[in-house]
């Protein structure tokens, strides 16, 4: 019912007008007021669309009651009674645009409305002239079958709707579903990744130990033994020792990435977790003032992790947070919210920053082994907490801080599924076994 929003006619609007210029060239041909009408029912016709579009409250029952007032012009200038216009089918137009427009109910209402309209010419008439044998059965016919047209139309209508509205949600139901499997397949890319290189790295790790440890014992004995008779010999085999334990500390954190998990789950607050990390990275934070807002839900049921491991991930990210704001301090925004991820009910950590962010390019590869963006960083701070998250059943993404309302920054935001959901899942994976 409503015009091409776009501004051009479409064939629809052409019919509309070969309509009523048909109605035009009818009798009374002559009868300017006529002519004059049908062109008004053109023109409201053309423009329904952006009435309604500029009024979304009001515009359809303006539409509908200014068919009704134009309905009523046009029977009045086509015969000599009004109540036996030949034009009377022309209520129909804002019988049939009720239905469309509106639910049962007030298509009932509007169509009432147009037939008293319709009516309301029968007073007149019945002043000057008495009723034919069989007119009253003849209006009644007539009224009746406004409201069987008005009922046909607004059925055929809210199917449409309904129709369309489920198409709506499963069209948006599949996008969700889409967004949720780009997900678990960068997910699975990124644990394929971890797992090879995690077997490179234990095999390249042992590797390196043995040599390590055979440099730094050498190192250590030509220094005593060069200690007073070499000074230079012995500052440089201090040097070679002094390094000697920064690989080897490297190569530890290898192995720590590279070996399987012993995680030992049990029922904790994430949000005392999150507390005692924040008072510990804050008691050793010597850099710019850094305010911290802390958004947690009460009563909050507990979640199933390892506690230390829990507590090693809440610390990476809040030490990379801090570092993130090193220049001249800022926000540090730490929310704790019951939530979902499909059926799954857990626990939603997302702790937010107010520093420059990570651009878009490079989130792909944020939780990925040796890629860091600090001076000096090994980049494998993120990679084990990654690692740890998913062997609590969780998950772990970045945000852009702009998303969630902060200015700058990045988001990341933690799942942990709830106690309960844990052991649910064993128990069904005991079962199937």
């Amino acid at each position: 019912m409503s015009a091409d929003r776009s501004g051009k006619l479409g064939w629809m609007d052409l019919l509309w007008l070969l309509f009523l210029g048909g109605l035009a060239l009818l009798p009374p041909v002559r009868e300017t007021h006529k002519q004059l009408i049908l062109l008004a029912i053109g023109i409201l016709q053309l423009l329904e669309g952006r009435l309604v579009e500029q009024l979304p409250k009001r515009g359809q029952s303006y539409a509908v009651l200014l068919k009704i007032l134009l309905a009523m012009l046009l029977i009045s200038h086509t015969g000599e009674l009004s109540i036996n216009s030949s034009y009377y089918p022309i209520f129909y137009l804002p019988v049939v645009t009720a239905a469309v427009y509106f639910d049962p109910w007030l298509t009932l209402a509007w169509t009432s409305i147009a037939s008293a309209a319709y009516c309301s010419y029968l007073l007149p008439a019945l002043q000057e002239y008495e009723l034919a044998s069989g007119a009253e059965a003849e209006l009644a016919l007539r009224i009746l079958f406004f409201f069987l047209a008005a009922m046909v139309v607004n059925r055929f209508a809210m199917e449409n709707n309904r129709q369309t509205r489920r198409y709506q949600m499963l069209a948006e139901q599949l996008a969700r579903t889409n967004r949720e499997l780009e997900q678990v397949q960068a997910e699975a890319r990124r644990s394929e990744r971890l797992a090879a290189l995690g077997q490179l790295s234990a095999g390249l790790a042992h590797e390196i130990r043995n040599p390590l440890g055979i440099i730094k014992g050498s190192a250590e004995m030509l220094n005593q033994r060069l200690r007073t008779s070499e000074p230079l010999a012995a500052e440089l085999g201090g040097y070679i020792s002094s390094e000697v334990n920064r690989l080897s500390a490297l190569v530890s954190r290898f192995l720590d990435f590279a070996r399987p998990l012993r995680i030992e789950t049990r029922a904790c607050s994430v949000a005392s977790i999150m507390e005692r990390v924040l008072r510990a990275v804050a008691a050793t934070w010597s850099g710019p003032k850094i305010r911290i807002d802390r958004q947690f839900e009460r009563e909050l049921p507990h979640a199933a992790v390892d506690e230390n491991l829990c507590e090693q991930v809440f610390v990476n990210l809040i030490q990379n947070a801090y570092d993130a704001m090193n220049e001249g301090g800022g926000r540090l925004r730490i929310s704790i919210a019951l939530s979902a991820r499909g059926e799954r009910s857990g626990i939603e950590v997302r702790v937010a920053d107010s520093g420059p962010g990570i651009p878009a390019e490079l989130r792909e590869q944020i939780f990925n082994p040796f890629f860091t963006t600090k001076r000096g960083g090994v980049g494998l701070g993120l990679s084990i907490v990654s690692k740890i998250v998913d062997e609590h059943r969780g998950s772990i993404e970045l945000l852009d801080g702009q998303s969630v309302g902060e200015e700058s920054g990045a988001c990341f935001v933690i799942f942990l599924p709830l106690a309960e959901q844990i052991v649910a899942s064993e128990a069904e994976t005991a079962s199937r076994v």
